[in-house]
């Protein structure tokens, strides 16, 4: 594994890491009742924190659209399922299918920012780097 591909793992990991925070900040700004509760409003500011900073962390190497439709789609995602667990809420079959879309979308975007191949397209012989492929007149020479 180089150093590009390790690096890029890491900052996908540091992604999902900032995700579960935000699903931990989303629950605990729920639980704070409109930060009314001192507990669960210091949680959310610890979550908040985290996830900020996770986020920027990996965002040093992952775009930042993709970078935060992913956070953002875990975040939901993670409080939607597990929001019925924490409160008096319901989560129906329709939510769950949407859901669902959401989680598949975030899968896709991570496969699609695969590098693509990244050898260049062979338009000159070997060995003509420094040769200029176009004719001498549109070079500028002059006879």
């Amino acid at each position: 594994m180089s150093h590009t591909d390790r690096s890029s793992a890491n900052s996908w990991l540091m992604l999902l890491l900032a995700g579960a925070f935000e699903v931990g900040y989303a629950l605990s700004v729920g639980g704070s009742h409109g930060f009314t509760r001192l507990s669960w409003s210091l949680v959310a500011v610890v979550f908040f924190l985290l996830t900020l900073w996770a986020l920027s962390v990996a965002l040093r190497t992952i775009d930042v659209g993709i970078g935060y439709a992913v956070w953002a789609g875990i975040g939901s995602a993670g409080a939607a399922l597990l929001s019925p667990v924490f409160f008096d809420e319901v989560l129906t079959p329709t939510q769950a299918v949407w859901l669902g879309v959401i989680i598949v979308g975030v899968v896709w975007l991570k496969l699609a920012d695969r590098p693509q191949n990244t050898q260049e397209p062979v338009d000159r012989p070997q060995g003509a780097e420094g040769i200029d492929p176009r004719p001498q007149e549109a070079q500028g020479a002059k006879y």
